[in-house]
C-alpha cells in the first residue's frame, strides 16, 4: 500500500467504494472512507496532510456529491486556511446509476475543491470508446476526461459493476501513480 496516495471518499450502497478499491489497485493507494455520518476515521485528516496525492470520490446524487462528502468538503475548510493540501495532486471520482447523471457536475465540484486549496489537478488522460464496435467493458466507455466516471444499474450488486468501468478504475489509478512519479504499475 502506497501511503502518498490516499483516496478519500464515500460510498452509500458499495458501488462508489468498489471503484476506490480499483483505482487503489491501480496506484497502490490507501483508502480512507467518509462514514454515513460524514466523518473520517480517527487519524484520517492526519493521513490526508502526510499524502502527496489524493484522490476525492463521491456517488451522484441529484447532481452532486452525496451531503457526507459535502459535509467532509466543508470541514477541510481548516485545512484550506492554513493551506495544508496546496500543490498535492489531486484527482476525482464519481458513480451513479444513469450512464450520464450529471455526474460532470459532481467532478466539478470535486476539481473547485482541489482548486481550492490549491492542488493540481490530474484528469483521465484516456482516449474514449467511442466506435461502434465499442462495448460498455470498454476503457473509457463514459468518455469522461476531467476525471473518472462510472455508471450502476440501480438494481445491481457490487458484484455485478461494469467490468470497463473496474477496468477504467484501475487504468486511472496507474496514471495517478505514474503521473505522480510514485512508480510505473504496469496496469493495462
Amino acid at each position: 500500500m502506497n501511503q502518498d496516495i490516499c483516496i478519500v471518499f464515500h460510498s452509500g450502497h458499495g458501488h462508489t467504494r468498489r471503484i476506490a478499491e480499483a483505482i487503489a489497485e491501480g496506484c497502490l493507494g490507501s483508502l480512507l472512507e467518509i462514514d454515513g455520518g460524514g466523518e473520517l476515521a480517527d487519524g484520517g485528516w492526519r493521513q490526508l496532510d502526510h499524502a502527496r496525492a489524493i484522490v476525492f470520490g463521491s456517488p451522484t446524487y441529484m447532481g452532486n456529491v452525496s451531503w457526507q462528502f459535502k459535509k467532509f468538503l466543508d470541514t477541510s475548510a481548516a485545512v484550506w486556511s492554513r493551506q495544508g493540501w496546496k500543490n498535492k495532486l489531486a484527482a476525482g471520482f464519481t458513480n451513479s446509476a444513469g450512464i450520464n447523471g450529471d455526474k460532470l457536475s459532481t467532478l466539478q465540484a470535486l476539481f473547485t475543491l482541489s482548486q481550492q486549496h490549491g492542488m493540481i489537478w490530474l484528469g483521465t488522460g484516456m482516449m474514449p470508446s467511442n466506435t461502434r464496435a465499442a462495448t460498455r467493458d470498454d476503457l473509457n466507455y463514459l468518455a469522461s476526461f476531467s476525471g473518472l466516471m462510472a455508471a450502476t444499474p440501480a438494481d445491481a450488486s457490487v458484484d455485478e459493476m461494469i467490468p470497463g468501468d473496474l477496468a477504467t478504475a484501475r487504468r486511472f489509478g496507474a496514471r495517478i501513480a505514474e503521473v505522480g512519479g510514485f512508480f510505473r504499475t504496469g496496469v493495462e
